[in-house]
């Protein structure tokens, strides 16, 4: 299993607890040594699972398609008016990741990074109609030399920290990883009006497998 670079810290201190605990119990407790072991043993499984970082090559490079920036559940696709970059009306649409999602995020295509804010924030829940506007949140835009995509990274009611490696003036590939979000979050995606969404409402997709949409020429 590969593991995410962020959460190397995280896992040094769950191995390190676990280590203690199972030490301590072992001189000080040793008929509950099997039992404390155990329970000792949940946090280090539990970030293990969380940043995990599977290898997923996008079958095809190509900016016509936008595939799945982020693991998750479709839970938003609508018009919606882009105020902070674009100035005009886009398709919207939100991927929820729960905390036992992937939650490495990566490029939706290939492009120029035109645009990259950080904004601190509120921690509503990040299915909120306002989160996208009022949550902390990292906002990127993609030139692809056909046209500009805006996607956004989310803080949930408990995520806390939004990580983005990409800078303006950048270049980047499509499928590689852009960043990384703890615990519950959201990616919003605002695309084209006439971009054709392959997916619906409620919907499962894999980053970098999920073909989202089909951008026009």
């Amino acid at each position: 299993m590969r593991i995410h670079r962020e959460g190397i810290p995280s896992l040094l201190f769950a191995l390190g607890l676990w280590l203690a605990l199972a030490g301590l119990s072992y001189y000080l407790l040793p008929d509950w040594f099997g039992l404390v072991w155990i329970v000792a043993l949940v946090p280090l499984v539990f970030f293990l699972q969380f940043f995990r970082n599977p290898v997923r090559k996008v079958p095809a490079l190509d900016n016509r398609i936008v595939y799945a920036p982020a693991d998750g559940k479709v839970v938003v696709i609508e018009e919606a008016e882009e105020t902070e970059y674009l100035q005009e009306k886009r398709i919207q649409v939100s991927i929820f990741m729960s905390p036992l999602n992937v939650h490495v995020n990566r490029n939706p295509v290939s492009g120029r990074v035109v645009y990259s804010k950080y904004d601190p924030g509120k921690y509503l829940v990040a299915w909120h109609p306002k989160s996208s506007t009022e949550n902390e949140r990292t906002t990127l835009v993609y030139d692809t030399g056909q046209t500009k995509l805006l996607m956004r990274q989310i803080a949930g009611a408990v995520a806390r920290r939004i990580v983005n490696y990409l800078k303006e003036g950048q270049e980047v590939k499509q499928g590689e990883d852009m960043g990384f979000i703890k615990l519950g979050s959201r990616v919003d995606l605002f695309l084209p009006l006439d971009a054709e969404i392959l997916v619906g409402i409620d919907q499962v997709v894999k980053g970098n497998l999920t073909q989202i949409a089909w951008l026009p020429q």
